[in-house]
């Protein structure tokens, strides 16, 4: 059985002032989310889904989905702020999304498979989906034994704003045995700095990230729908707050109720967090072009 990869496309882009998602950063108009499916095609994926807000679906299909066709099965799933469990309401006036635990269970209709969960506007190279792909590639579907491929924090900075980062722990055989969802991340003089609940943290940039390269299985679905039915009892009267699939993994595995292993990479992450982030991006795909690892054009 081939892995699936569910691509996250329904943020609002509010930091980068766009739709960032469809934004042309390669050498023939190529977006990073091209990248991300054709270097997920040559790992060995079989299917594409995409979890997109309706209002975008029709300029979505034309200039992403279209790209694919005859090249591998798509799928879409729509993340809403009313799609929610029984008994549960959007309060007044919001209209922030629900977070990445929600998008993941929006798509739980069209996922029967292993799959990866990305982002769709960060770059995660190419030997990230090889190694991800070897992992689920037949793995049990009713399997709580999750993966997460694992970036370096200082290689993961912006250098026009903070951003926010998941840092994780790992036992000495790399399994994630805790995740902190840090907000407000930036790069000083000597290391990287973010601000906590009692002032400045300090790290040294060293620390493993979670860049939301996640592999699971269909079991998942159920253990998020529990996961977020709590968030919702406690937090879904709030205007902006989020479900984190980082912070509702690692409360799976500090509670034993999965696994998840730490995987590593070669592979270099980079992304268009802000607007002005669009030249370096184009610059390191240039890069890989030119060093072979890409054709010029990707789907010519």
């Amino acid at each position: 059985m081939k892995p699936t990869l569910l691509v996250l496309a329904a943020g609002m882009g509010s930091r980068y002032g766009g739709l960032k998602q469809i934004d042309p950063m390669g050498p023939s108009g190529e977006t990073i989310l091209d990248y991300s499916v054709f270097d997920a095609l040559r790992a060995g994926f079989g299917k594409v889904v995409f979890v997109i807000r309706p209002d975008f679906e029709q300029a979505f299909r034309e200039r992403v989905v279209a790209r694919f066709a005859g090249r591998v099965a798509t799928d879409l799933a729509f993340q809403t702020l009313d799609r929610l469990p029984a008994g549960f309401a959007p309060p007044p006036g919001r209209e922030k999304p629900w977070g990445t635990t929600h998008a993941i269970l929006c798509a739980r209709e069209v996922v029967a498979e292993p799959f990866a969960m990305i982002n769709a506007d960060d770059f995660y190279g190419r030997d990230s989906f090889a190694v991800l792909a070897r992992r689920l590639s037949g793995q049990d579907i009713d399997s709580t034994a999750y993966s997460m491929v694992g970036f370096t924090l200082k290689n993961t900075l912006s250098e026009h704003g903070t951003v926010t980062r998941g840092v994780c722990r790992t036992d000495a055989r790399g399994f994630l045995t805790d995740i902190q969802e840090l907000s407000g991340v930036r790069r000083t003089a000597d290391g990287v700095e973010c601000a906590g609940q009692e002032g400045v943290v300090r790290l040294t940039g060293d620390e493993p990230v979670s860049m939301n390269f996640w592999g699971f299985t269909p079991r998942i679905f159920a253990q998020l729908d529990e996961a977020f039915r709590a968030f919702l009892a406690a937090h879904g009267g709030e205007a902006k707050s989020e479900c984190y699939i980082p912070t509702t993994v690692g409360d799976l595995v500090t509670s034993r109720q999965a696994t998840c292993e730490v995987l590593r990479t070669t592979a270099t992450w980079f992304g268009a967090t802000y607007s002005e982030d669009k030249a370096a991006v184009q610059a390191s795909i240039a890069a890989l072009v030119r060093a072979g690892d890409y054709p010029a054009n990707l789907w010519a």
